[in-house]
């Protein structure tokens, strides 16, 4: 929810309460900070100033100024939690965690480029197997009889006769 539709008009917006002055109906930080997220104006003002926020507005353009006080916002809190590195840290932690999923994907891809030369190997010697070519079959594709092959010699002793349809093994 928009935070100007949230903002009282009976009440002062956080950084007239903080800064204790009336609050007018054209005050410029009232939609960017309402009179019941009194923390927001507060952390900001303690690490960036009124007077900086207001300068810093002022110098975006008015459809930008939202998300510009969400970035004053968050680097605020950061700043607060951590007064060395301020956001830096999380950028920090984010770029390490981009750069650990990059090495993840990397060999990802290797392992399937791996599996897929070893499927394409096992297919080539599959395909180039002489007992698994059905070489000497008589015709009408009939499996019976010596047909010349370790497989179809097999079929025989085993008291296998029917179509090579039927005999084909499923890869």
């Amino acid at each position: 929810m928009d935070s100007r539709l949230r903002a009282r008009p009976d009440l002062p917006c956080a950084a007239c309460r903080t800064l204790h002055r009336k609050c007018s109906h054209d005050c410029m930080l009232a939609p960017y900070f309402p009179a019941d997220e009194p923390e927001k104006f507060a952390s900001v003002h303690k690490v960036f100033g009124a007077s900086n926020v207001i300068k810093l507005l002022l110098m975006v353009e008015e459809g930008r100024r939202e998300d510009a006080v969400k970035s004053m916002v968050y680097e605020a809190y950061a700043r607060l939690r951590d007064p060395v590195y301020g956001c830096t840290t999380a950028i920090s932690y984010l770029q390490k965690c981009v750069e650990d999923l990059r090495g993840q994907l990397r060999t990802t891809r290797e392992k399937v480029l791996e599996s897929q030369e070893q499927r394409d190997r096992l297919l080539r010697v599959l395909m180039d197997d002489p007992y698994l070519k059905p070489t000497h079959l008589p015709a009408g594709g009939m499996v019976c009889g010596s047909g010349g092959s370790f497989m179809l010699d097999n079929m025989i002793h085993d008291g296998h006769c029917g179509t090579f349809a039927e005999s084909w093994p499923m890869i």
